[in-house]
């Protein structure tokens, strides 16, 4: 298993590699570089779309390339080249860059006097606030709801559970969050939770029982919002784990020594069945981390790492998309290796090493 575990964290870095020449090598084909950001906000507005010539590359290059550029001194676009990196062949910066992302040094934004890092850390308590409560909530929800459904399978239990399930599966996550906002945050009807934030004014001066309470009050919506597609998913996937365990002959034959229906389930068929359900909350937490952050956070005006990232590609900060990129492809890298873990401590019998052999 250790040599197993060695050889997915060697893996890593090819992987995160090649991840990186993709996007690399797609931003030298977009159109609006940082650049041509700076030149339509010096030229005071326009789109900076407008500011290129024959669909300049985003890897900087002499001032022919800027329609919008006409009027500005030379000097001015080769300062701003030498400034951002572009000076340099496309290369160079690639394999400069990595040098550094190696060393964990993701250079500041473009855009907003400040460092990728303190950018990262500032924003990622909004969306591990998401993920890890609607990861929680689902799991704590849909694992013994699940189970139920298994057991009543074919009853009036099970048919209107899974009625319920199969409609909160077909909702977008967006147009429940928008739902919810109409109905319970000053909408047309009631005025229960606050319509944006994770915290209300003077929060500092808050009591830590009312900073807690305050913080529920805030992201009840958004975390309900982030819940609905996972739990639907969650509870049918459980349900249909067990009902595959409860039909083999190892359950059978514990009923027919007489052991109770509770020591069946919880004793014998629960830890075969909840092996992929437990082993996949990695993949589970990063699919809420990353997939549904950038709406739920832009409905509710939480400022997370969705909207950090979608903000820097509109205005192609490249040090933020590509600080972004490395980190979150890392930490799911991790969260792939973390499942692997998860599946060995659920069942012990499992040996990925002896599988690839």
């Amino acid at each position: 298993m250790g040599a197993y575990i060695l050889r997915r964290f060697l893996l890593i870095f090819p992987t995160l590699i090649g991840v990186m020449i993709i996007n690399f090598t797609l931003t030298q084909f977009v159109p609006g570089g940082p650049i041509e950001q700076i030149i339509a906000q010096v030229q005071g507005g326009g789109d900076a779309f407008d500011t290129i010539a024959g669909g300049g590359d985003a890897g900087g290059g002499s001032e022919e390339r800027y329609l919008g550029a006409r009027g500005l001194p030379p000097e001015f676009i080769a300062q701003l080249e030498k400034e951002f990196g572009f000076d340099k062949p496309p290369l160079q910066r690639f394999l400069n860059m990595l040098w550094n992302y190696a060393r964990f040094d993701f250079g500041e934004s473009y855009f907003r006097s400040a460092g990728v890092i303190e950018l990262v850390l500032d924003k990622m308590p909004v969306s591990i606030t998401l993920g890890l409560w609607s990861t929680l909530i689902a799991y704590s929800i849909s694992i013994p709801l699940g189970i139920r459904k298994a057991v009543c399978d074919g009853s009036k239990f099970d048919t209107w559970t899974s009625a319920i399930i199969i409609v909160a599966y077909a909702i977008p996550g967006f147009l429940f969050a928008i739902l919810l906002l109409t109905l319970f945050a000053g909408g047309s009807y009631l005025d229960w939770f606050p319509l944006r934030g994770l915290s209300s004014d003077g929060w500092e001066d808050f009591s830590l029982l009312e900073k807690i309470r305050d913080y529920f009050w805030h992201i009840a919506l958004p975390v309900l919002a982030s819940t609905i597609a996972s739990f639907a998913t969650l509870t049918l996937l459980t349900k249909n784990s067990f009902l595959d365990e409860i039909k083999k002959q190892y359950v059978i034959t514990a009923r027919a020594k007489g052991l109770s229906e509770s020591k069946v389930l919880y004793g014998h068929v629960f830890r075969n069945a909840m092996l992929i359900v437990i082993a996949g909350f990695p993949s589970l937490f990063i699919g809420v981390f990353f997939g549904q952050s950038l709406i739920i956070e832009t409905i509710f005006s939480l400022d997370g790492l969705g909207r950090l990232g979608y903000e820097a590609a509109i205005s192609r900060d490249y040090p933020v998309v590509f600080g972004t990129l490395y980190i979150f492809g890392l930490m799911g890298l991790l969260m792939n290796i973390l499942s692997d873990l998860m599946y060995v401590w659920v069942d012990p019998r499992i040996d990925f090493a002896t599988r690839e052999a």
